[in-house]
């Protein structure tokens, strides 16, 4: 759920916990072609990536498909997803993801460039 006034989003958690314990990739992989669940796909993906259920790298052909978003929200969790899966081929996205929104500030509450310079950071580690 996202509230127009707050700087987070907020999933349920029960869905959550056991989408992230039975980590179905495939079927997550199919539910980012579907504009709505996209940001909440990406959420769920992070934390199976988190909590090391599945290895999602092999993911990075659907997930580069939003590499030229202008979403704010996409860009964040993508950036955070990039930081942990390390794939060579994120890291020219992440920068041009960076300098789009230096030029072209996006006016929200949540600020991707946070998370993608903190993902840059990761790769340069």
């Amino acid at each position: 759920m996202i509230y127009k006034t707050t700087n987070y989003r907020t999933f349920s958690p029960l869905v959550t916990d056991y989408i992230v314990k039975t980590a179905p990739v495939k079927a997550l992989s199919d539910n980012l072609e579907n504009e709505r669940y996209v940001v909440q796909t990406l959420y769920l993906l992070d934390r199976i990536q988190e909590a090391k259920t599945a290895d999602i790298k092999h993911l990075y052909p659907v997930l580069s498909k939003y590499n030229n978003t202008t979403d704010p929200e996409i860009q964040t969790f993508l950036a955070g997803i990039y930081r942990k899966i390390q794939v060579p081929d994120a890291f020219g996205p992440l920068i041009a993801m960076l300098i789009r929104n230096s030029i072209n500030p996006p006016n929200t509450y949540f600020n991707p460039n946070e998370e993608i310079g903190g993902a840059i950071l990761s790769y340069l580690a």
